[in-house]
């Protein structure tokens, strides 16, 4: 059995990433009720920041995207001037096991279409950084449809060094890790495709090793007939406080 891949999982810079759309991000902002003068981090932000743009732009939030490689902080740097974002966009690089930021700085933490560690690491990660009732976004790999081949089970428990939960199963890891579950969505087949024929001309240039996986993970899918039996979800939960009480029931009786 082969090494599971380090975190964060490699996808390379330039490409697309789940989740990483103006429509997905406005969908985030709308959950976490971001607002005028919001604070928000945004891990992972690549090169051109997506998100951290929209939300400065139109929500004017005040955003600090971050990422731990100096060339992608570097350009992201530039895309912000160039934007004349620099008062409202911060850009740092840093150490994802170690975040310089003080306990309850941000109303949101959101990681769009990258896997940077294991989920239970990450919630434990990012939950101290929320400020009351913050909101986490953050993108894991997840099991679905009816029937998932081993072949898949075992890769992803391979790269992941832990099973492949269902989505159910990743709201219940929000809960136990003092989360509000309040969303999730998964990337559905069509999507699934049009991933990875978009990350597919990047492979060329990637590590070997690297994309070895990537290779692998896209290779699975096509033998299932391109359906989505592992996918991508994104998880939106609200930081919750101990000994507080569930929210009152939507059901009228």
């Amino acid at each position: 059995m082969s090494t599971a891949e380090p975190f964060p999982l490699y996808f390379p810079g330039d490409a697309r990433r789940p989740f990483c759309s103006e429509a997905a991000t406005r969908r985030f902002a709308k959950v976490a009720q971001l607002e005028e003068g919001g604070r928000v981090l945004e891990l992972g932000c690549g090169p051109s920041g997506l998100a951290s743009v929209l939300l400065a732009q139109e929500f004017g939030c005040s955003v600090v995207a971050a990422d731990t490689d100096e060339a992608l902080v570097s350009r992201m740097k530039e895309r912000v001037h160039s934007l004349a974002l620099d008062g409202r966009v911060e850009v740092r690089r840093i150490d994802l096991r170690k975040p310089a930021f003080r306990e309850g700085e941000f109303d949101a933490v959101l990681c769009q279409g990258r896997v940077l560690m294991s989920l239970p690491e990450a919630l434990n990660t990012f939950r101290p950084l929320l400020a009351h009732k913050g909101r986490v976004g953050i993108t894991y790999p997840v099991r679905v449809g009816r029937v998932t081949p081993r072949a898949v089970i075992e890769f992803w428990e391979r790269r992941l060094g832990a099973p492949l939960l269902l989505p159910r199963e990743l709201l219940h890891a929000l809960a136990q890790s003092g989360f509000e579950p309040e969303s999730a969505e998964s990337l559905q087949d069509a999507e699934m495709d049009t991933l990875y024929k978009e990350l597919e001309p990047h492979l060329a240039s990637a590590p070997a090793e690297q994309a070895r996986w990537l290779r692998e993970e896209m290779a699975l899918h096509r033998e299932s007939g391109n359906k989505a039996t592992a996918s991508y979800a994104f998880l939106v939960g609200r930081r919750k406080e101990p000994g507080e009480r569930p929210p009152a029931s939507r059901d009228r009786g």
